[in-house]
């Protein structure tokens, strides 16, 4: 062999080896970290997933409503539920970019996936959706309501947003394309915590519901706009004295494959198959030890999930904590102490 050809040999094996190294290596690992507002206090707890451990606290936001951030993790909107404004924060330095006039005192808000919206529900009487430019930070529409809204979803493909109105006992389903309304489903009882499944190209499938006097969840479907069926728990557990309503915290998992509903009643979570919504299992939460009364639930609420869908999040208002369940195990591997009323999450993953 020619010593050139024996370079370019030796220099082909040399690549060859690089590349199955660099296969070898795992990826760069993205930081994650999880919100949590404490409702009845000033403080948003920042937790790393990673030791389950509070690592950051955001101060001075009286009544912290709800959280969510830009898609590249820059900025953080919030809401305060004694304010008419959104807060729009510098992520990395906590400098207060703007306050956002809102036309009411708000609720839940969301995040489209193109990072184009931000959605905050009002609920004052009758309620609204105001949608925020992103770009501009300016309140650009207010979309009318019957009723005040209380929480909101949003379609993967960033066209469509679900808000629910618990004293109106109706969902409204938002055209953000149009900016109006598309259509609403009315119910019999107060409609709470809403979720959504979507389609493989992000659009929605079905929605799913809680509602005030039912212990499970009412399923409907997107295209046909009906209610389709009803899921209700199991009665095999010991009830506890539930905090509000039944059912309170609803969520797909980031993977699409589980639905995870709360039930305050029998103060767990029950994780559900998507799409065939066989139940899987279920986690028991926390419950209030206080001298002189049997089972006191801790008030479970919201709920989110790290990006790998391996673990969720459950805040528990009563009990001041946030309950890490193992989504392969169903079992709480840790209850991370909180402040007053621990309640909206969301998950941030910065690359």
């Amino acid at each position: 062999m020619k010593p050139s050809t024996l370079k370019r040999g030796m220099s082909s094996l040399g690549l060859l080896g690089i590349s199955l190294l660099l296969a070898a290596l795992p990826l760069a690992a993205k930081t994650v970290r999880i919100y949590v507002t404490n409702h009845a206090g000033t403080t948003i707890a920042v937790v790393d997933p990673a030791t389950n451990k509070v690592v950051q606290e955001i101060k001075d936001f009286e009544v912290p409503e709800a959280i969510h951030f830009s898609p590249d993790g820059s900025r953080a909107y919030i809401t305060q539920g004694a304010e008419k404004f959104m807060t729009v924060l510098d992520r990395k330095t906590g400098d207060v970019i703007k306050k956002v006039p809102i036309t009411g005192h708000p609720n839940d808000l969301a995040v489209t996936n193109d990072g184009k919206w931000v959605l905050v529900c009002i609920s004052d009487i009758p309620g609204a959706l105001d949608i925020i430019d992103a770009t501009s930070l300016q309140n650009v529409k207010t979309l009318p309501a019957t009723s005040r809204l209380h929480d909101v979803v949003i379609s993967q493909d960033s066209r469509y947003a679900v808000a629910t109105s618990p004293q109106g006992k109706f969902f409204t389903v938002f055209d953000l394309k149009n900016q109006d309304v598309a259509w609403q489903y009315h119910a019999d009882q107060d409609v709470l915590v809403p979720a959504m499944e979507n389609a493989p190209d992000g659009s929605p499938r079905r929605i799913f519901v809680e509602l005030s006097e039912l212990n499970g969840f009412a399923v409907v479907d997107f295209e046909s706009r009906k209610e389709i069926s009803r899921v209700t728990f199991p009665d095999d557990l010991p009830k506890v004295v539930p905090s509000g309503t039944p059912t309170h915290g609803l969520g797909v998992s980031p993977d699409g494959k589980t639905l995870w509903a709360v039930s305050r009643l029998y103060d767990s979570v029950f994780v559900y198959s998507v799409p065939g919504l066989k139940l899987l299992g279920r986690a028991r939460l926390p419950e209030l030890d206080l001298p002189g009364h049997g089972g006191i639930g801790g008030s479970p609420n919201w709920i989110t999930f790290t990006p790998d869908s391996k673990t969720a999040y459950v805040a528990n208002a009563a009990s001041k904590t946030v309950s890490v369940i193992d989504a392969k195990t169903f079992k709480v591997v840790s209850n991370i102490p909180m402040g007053e009323q621990p309640g909206r999450m969301s998950t941030l993953v910065l690359p």
